[in-house]
């Protein structure tokens, strides 16, 4: 296979796997997101722009691996098994980057939701209690006015 066709294949499958790994980030994503925003139209948002700010990064990097020289002197499929090799590095890296982003996420949300309960729960103990009602008692005596001497 020549040098040109091995670069094309190269593209070609450094694109798909990228593809893949993004759909697979985005179905595992959402679950993540679901329970953070708790609104389908917000995750849905938030899953697509992070899909999207993943596919531009990892393009990106892949697109200068495909350019990059790795081995010297090497024969032309040696050097496409080692850019093969650096492509799915690169590909599981932004990966578990972002399935770190999504987890610290939901972390920080459920922290901040044990927070706002603690917070209730000591408002709610060092809140006074309340007082009784006292009602004025009503005498059903009746009133006798007191004769004055």
């Amino acid at each position: 296979m020549s040098d040109t066709g091995m670069y094309v294949t190269l593209l070609v499958v450094s694109i798909a796997l990228t593809f893949l790994v993004g759909r697979l980030l985005v179905t595992a994503g959402e679950p993540f997101l679901q329970e953070v925003f708790q609104d389908t139209k917000v995750t849905r948002s938030v899953n697509l722009l992070l899909s999207v700010l993943f596919h531009l990064i990892t393009l990106g990097v892949l697109a200068i691996i495909s350019v990059a020289d790795f081995a010297d002197g090497q024969e032309p499929l040696q050097t496409f098994v080692v850019k093969l090799g650096v492509v799915l590095l690169v590909l599981g890296l932004a990966y578990g980057i972002s399935m770190l982003v999504l987890i610290r996420v939901r972390e920080r949300r459920r922290a901040d939701q044990v927070s706002e309960q603690v917070q209730e729960r000591l408002a709610e103990r060092s809140a006074p209690a309340p007082r009784p009602v006292v009602e004025p008692q009503i005498s059903t005596q009746p009133v006798i006015p007191k004769r004055q001497t």
